[in-house]
């Protein structure tokens, strides 16, 4: 009987990636105890989160489990489902609180958006891939047009930070295919070139967030608070914190947002600098070791599609941590792992599982 037990554990474990997997709990474990305090010890709450914890898990544990070769074969079908649903959206969504981001398909209302955070490195990781042999700059000008049609749709909704994070992802597959410096340059001097143009292009509430950054006083109990608190949250926390359940800015109801966009404020402001130190080494930990699958996988769609997921889960943190720092404007990106929330939790967890899969399965396709 032992034996079959650990046949059948060997078999569910094997295409885990140990380092990268106990890193991972020990964020969401860090997750939950920030969100018990954030939450003012409310056990519905991180009940609940931990039931997102095992849902994304077992997303994860599913993808680990794909070879790379079936999502090669599904990259493309993906994308393209993806964008039909982002033009229903555009066409057919719900408007709640002034966006249109969700699709009511009977049951129960989906945000295609989300598909397009895996979906838009899948497609174009396939498109490379498909062109290897001979790659060329309009290979890259073809995948920037893929990139820019979802990416619009979604700033039309208008959802900025998801919008922000799928950029990202596909300007990476972009870079490690090999997009020359010069052209990052010359894209970036136009970038810069037409910034009045998108200014005069964002929304109002867009204009004001940046604003907001420039000088969060201006308005200091309504767009600038945010910006406010979180910072003072942040300095007030010190060198070693004012210790887990005991912060004022947190319980005394003055962070807004606290369990979700805001976290990292509740959590710098409980356990300090030091503490802010020990979850940065946790997140390079996970980046760091996301790299060396990168560096490791064996043929150009696995290393560009692990290479974006990595530097996307980079992006998110950066992103999340200069937003409530006051360093960045306020969009809407959580902490990941360590916000409350399941759709952005299980995403994650899904390019994760799909890295794992890239890393245990690299001797297998060599062969």
């Amino acid at each position: 009987m032992s034996t079959v037990i650990r046949r059948i554990g060997g078999y569910a474990t094997r295409h885990l990636d140990g380092p990268l997997l106990g890193m991972l709990a020990v964020l969401m474990l860090t997750g939950l105890l920030v969100l018990y305090s954030a939450s003012s010890a409310s056990v519905p709450r991180v009940s609940g989160q931990f039931i997102n914890m095992l849902v994304a898990l077992a997303v994860m544990w599913v993808f680990a489990n794909v070879p790379p070769h079936y999502l090669l074969r599904l990259a493309f079908p993906v994308y393209f489902v993806g964008v039909a649903l982002l033009l229903a959206v555009a066409l057919f969504g719900e408007v709640i609180q002034g966006a249109r981001r969700w699709l009511d398909v009977g049951v129960t209302r989906i945000q295609p958006s989300e598909l397009m955070k895996i979906g838009v490195p899948l497609a174009l990781a396939w498109y490379f891939e498909r062109h290897e042999a001979a790659l060329k700059l309009r290979n890259h000008a073809v995948a920037a047009v893929m990139l820019l049609v979802p990416v619009a749709l979604i700033l039309r909704q208008p959802d900025l930070g998801t919008a922000v994070l799928i950029a990202g992802s596909g300007f990476f597959v972009l870079f490690l295919a090999g997009l020359s410096w010069r052209v990052i340059a010359g894209l970036a001097a136009a970038a810069l070139a037409s910034l009045p143009l998108a200014w005069s292009a964002l929304h109002d509430y867009q204009r004001q967030r940046v604003l907001t950054l420039l000088d969060p006083m201006q308005d200091p109990l309504g767009a600038g608070y945010h910006t406010i608190q979180s910072t003072i949250a942040v300095g007030s926390g010190g060198l070693f914190g004012k210790g887990w359940m005991n912060g004022t800015q947190t319980h005394l109801d003055f962070i807004p947002e606290r369990t979700t966009d805001f976290v990292f404020a509740v959590y710098s402001e409980e356990f300090g600098l030091f503490g802010n130190l020990v979850l940065l080494a946790l997140f390079l930990f996970v980046i760091s070791r996301g790299l060396v699958i990168t560096a490791n996988a064996p043929t150009l769609f696995t290393r560009l599609l692990a290479g974006a997921i990595t530097l996307t889960f980079f992006t998110y943190a950066f992103v999340n941590m200069g937003m409530v720092s006051g360093v960045l404007p306020v969009v809407g990106v959580p902490l990941p792992l360590i916000s409350y929330g399941g759709t952005s939790l299980v995403s994650i967890c899904l390019g994760f599982g799909i890295l794992m899969s890239i890393a245990t399965r690299k001797k297998l396709v060599q062969t």
